[in-house]
């Protein structure tokens, strides 16, 4: 089991905010920056069916990122096999089967991802995208939770300041198109909940790979407006990019890259270029979040054998293995299938190996547990 850092250490952003940074950078990914994975799940149910699913993925992905953080706290369990291993007893294993089948899938999504941006933006092999993101992945998953703590803030603030400007320009370039969108849209469209539901239940396992930086938090109250801020925060970009899709639904629905669309409609001279940087970066992130976790759990099980942790170059070998497998399925099977298809399996999958067992057995020990002594409480 991981030991906390000491609460001294710990600054507001990094009991408050890093989590939801760190949660958004998990889930923003191929799907969600490109838009594919709105494209899917939200665009079918109509402007205001979408927002609905939007809003209640975000409501899904609060809860359960809450309670998430309290239960980890309270257990001392800073990596998912730890978690697993107290909250299914032997049936962990049974997680850890799911998540390498999520690793290879959203890998495989972000080799595919990067291909096509790198192809459409520079020209390049479709290959070559996939080999560069897998390179900077390894590179700074070999440093450490302190690199991947960085890259989490940094990567943030250039994903959130350039989605503000996407929408400004959106709104500029046809932002009477999206006002027209919703009036003409005066109810959700098709099942609105299950693309909601379904959006949540694979994304949400974001909360237990990046249990890794929730070593910060101080008290149960940290944990709980930490989760609190965590669905919000992850879902902003995502509802900002769905409005700006409306101005073309619903034939936005069969664009492979929705977002290198939208910015061609824009044509605001070095955007794309910066957007599409953007959209790598946010790939980057997702994927070492991915491969941290992975590294994370092999530290914490070498730890409870008394065994040293894994060095820079076995966390680069480990994270290369994984990739050299996973990135060139996407060659195969593509972005668009994969995320049509596999995502769905996913979801069924974490809903009865993670998110049904926390919130019943979870909620219940938490419940169990004794009250926080008088250091825990707020000041």
């Amino acid at each position: 089991m991981t030991v906390a850092a000491p609460a001294s250490r710990s600054s507001w952003f990094q009991r408050f905010l890093l989590p939801g940074f760190a949660l958004k950078a998990v889930i923003i990914g191929g799907g969600y920056a490109t838009g594919r994975e709105l494209a899917e799940y939200f665009v079918p149910a109509g402007p205001w069916g979408g927002l609905a699913a939007m809003l209640l993925a975000t409501l899904i992905c609060t809860v359960v990122a809450a309670i998430t953080f309290m239960l980890a706290r309270a257990l001392n369990a800073y990596d998912y096999r730890s978690f697993f291993q107290q909250l299914l007893g032997r049936g962990w294993i049974a997680f850890e089967m799911s998540y390498l089948i999520f690793v290879v899938l959203i890998l495989a999504v972000f080799g595919a991802a990067a291909g096509a941006i790198g192809a459409a933006t520079f020209g390049w092999p479709e290959l070559l995208g996939s080999v560069v993101l897998a390179v900077a992945i390894v590179a700074t998953t070999s440093l450490g939770t302190g690199a991947v703590e960085r890259l989490f803030k940094y990567a943030s603030m250039l994903i959130y300041a350039v989605y503000a400007l996407f929408i400004v320009f959106a709104l500029s370039s046809f932002g009477d198109r999206i006002g027209e969108a919703f009036a003409a849209a005066p109810a959700p469209a098709g099942n609105w909940m299950a693309g909601g539901l379904t959006y949540a239940s694979y994304n949400i396992v974001g909360a237990v790979i990046i249990l890794p930086v929730l070593r910060h938090l101080t008290s149960q109250r940290d944990a709980l407006v930490a989760g609190l801020i965590a669905g919000p925060l992850t879902m902003l970009p995502a509802i900002l990019f769905f409005v700006a899709m409306m101005a073309f639904y619903p034939s936005i629905g069969a664009e492979t890259l929705p977002s290198d669309f939208l910015l061609r409609q824009m044509a605001v001279p070095g955007f794309q270029m910066v957007f599409q940087l953007m959209i790598f970066v946010a790939l980057l992130e997702s994927g070492v979040g991915a491969i941290h976790a992975i590294n994370e759990r092999i530290a914490g099980a070498l730890k409870a054998r008394s065994r040293p942790e894994p060095g820079a170059m076995a966390r680069a070998a480990i994270g290369a293995v994984i990739l050299t497998g996973c990135m060139f399925v996407a060659a195969r099977i593509g972005l668009v299938d994969l995320i049509a298809s596999g995502y769905r399996f996913l979801a069924w999958l974490f809903l009865a190996v993670y998110v049904v067992p926390l919130l019943t057995y979870g909620v219940y020990r938490l419940i169990r547990m004794p009250r926080p002594s008088p250091s825990e409480l707020p000041a």
